[in-house]
């Protein structure tokens, strides 16, 4: 028989970021019922043209925007190998400026 401690599931943060692109998606409308801690899905683009390791930043089904450019190759990389990627709302703020009413952080499962 395992052990709590054999069992229990261990992420590490790899990543912080803003969110890029939420002001053309449907953040305006999800605002109100968004919370830090809801969990975000990653889910790769691997036909986008204008970037090649875009990863889409979904909650609930919903598209909010992408992880930024500057700071998606490493988590587009660990997607295409399988690996396994969790994200989640770290800071929501009432802001002018769209890259800084959303941040969130990746995990990685080890």
């Amino acid at each position: 028989m395992l052990s709590h401690a054999q069992t229990a599931e261990v992420r590490m943060l790899v990543q912080s970021s803003p969110l890029a692109g939420f002001q053309y998606y449907q953040g305006k409308m999800l605002w109100d019922e968004m919370k830090v801690g809801d969990a975000l899905a990653l889910v790769r683009e691997l036909d986008n043209r204008h970037d090649g390791n875009a990863v889409r930043v979904e909650w609930r089904g919903q598209p909010l925007g992408y992880v930024p450019r500057r700071e998606n190759r490493a988590v587009a990389q660990h997607i295409d190998r399988g690996g396994a990627v969790e994200a989640r709302i770290s800071k929501l703020l009432e802001h002018r400026n769209p890259w800084q009413r959303v941040e969130f952080e990746i995990f990685v499962r080890l």
